[in-house]
């Protein structure tokens, strides 16, 4: 009897807060810095780490020529039957988002493409990284 009164206690009294939260930036809308769980709780859109055992922070997002990782995107359906690497960039539909929601190289800056071979060990274990290039520039060679 006295459980569904504390739940109710509980939901009265975080209702607020929960409300709230995502304007004062405690659970979204995370600035640079600020410890995150998952990319999209950032401003940036990149929950970043060093190393496995380093905290996530907020970061921003590769600048052209910085390394980079690709950018979430849906799973690639050719290329990977034969094991190899799979060259394509960042923003195409056969990119493939870190499992973890946390990076150790932040996608790239609007406008750019992460050119990165991907592989499958690189997926699973978070460690496909490429560089950051402006795609109008092979356009322009």
């Amino acid at each position: 009897n006295m459980l569904p009164a504390c739940l109710l206690l509980a939901l009265l009294l975080l209702a607020p807060a929960l409300a709230t939260q995502q304007e004062r930036g405690l659970i979204f809308n995370l600035e640079i810095g600020e410890l995150c769980l998952q990319s999209a709780q950032c401003k940036s859109g990149c929950c970043h780490r060093v190393n496995g055992l380093s905290l996530a922070r907020c970061a921003s997002k590769a600048a052209e020529f910085q390394e980079c990782s690709p950018k979430v995107g849906a799973p690639c359906s050719q290329g990977w039957a034969g094991m190899g690497h799979v060259p394509h960039t960042a923003q195409s539909p056969c990119s493939l988002q870190s499992i973890y929601g946390v990076y150790y190289k932040c996608p790239c800056e609007s406008g750019l493409t992460c050119d990165v071979d991907k592989t499958i060990v690189g997926s699973i274990t978070n460690s496909d990284f490429g560089v950051c290039k402006d795609p109008q520039d092979s356009y322009r060679r």
